[in-house]
């Protein structure tokens, strides 16, 4: 049985591929197949000692949802059905995806809710990184100087992002592993 769940929310497929690359970097022997959010029940996430969890940003800071267009819910009508469960014991992490030229407001922010949610619920958050080579005016995602996960800029960064996801899972290898 894999031991690390990877759980995602998209409508345009961005997010997917990147939870499809997290799975082929740690290999399928301690990862499982990625799922979207969409079709997945909270016991589905309690079912993993690890996480990790990846969603875009919509619009001025939004998680996905049918209140953002998605034609599927996501994370937005998922995170609310969280309260009732505890994570304690758990380790997450993070990965997000946003614009950071065109909203530079509010860049990655969608992140935040994820963090925010699963850290409320007992889980142990692990994966921030630096804000260091992205250009952006403010990001709710960034919590003590750090981003709360890896960011990823498909849009105006997408050369960096081999790199990035390879760096952040090298950081995370020692923290999964000693949940595992």
């Amino acid at each position: 049985m894999s031991k690390i769940g990877i759980f995602f929310g998209t409508d345009t497929g961005n997010t997917r591929r990147i939870a499809k690359d997290i799975h082929t970097l740690l290999g399928a022997d301690i990862a499982a197949k990625p799922v979207n959010i969409r079709t997945a029940k909270v016991e589905d996430l309690l079912h993993y000692e690890c996480l990790i969890l990846g969603t875009p940003t919509y619009g001025e800071g939004e998680l996905p949802g049918l209140a953002t267009g998605s034609t599927t819910e996501s994370w937005a009508e998922f995170l609310p059905k969280l309260t009732a469960h505890q994570f304690a014991g758990k380790t997450v992490a993070l990965y997000g995806l946003g614009n950071q030229k065109s909203y530079a407001k509010d860049f990655v922010s969608g992140m935040f809710y994820l963090y925010d949610s699963f850290k409320n619920c007992g889980a142990n958050m692990i994966g921030s990184t630096s804000t260091e080579g992205y250009v952006f005016k403010h990001s709710k995602a960034v919590v003590e100087g750090e981003f709360v996960g890896l960011v990823l800029d498909q849009e105006n960064q997408k050369e960096l992002t081999e790199t990035r996801l390879a760096t952040w899972l090298k950081t995370l290898k020692l923290p999964l592993e000693s949940s595992l």
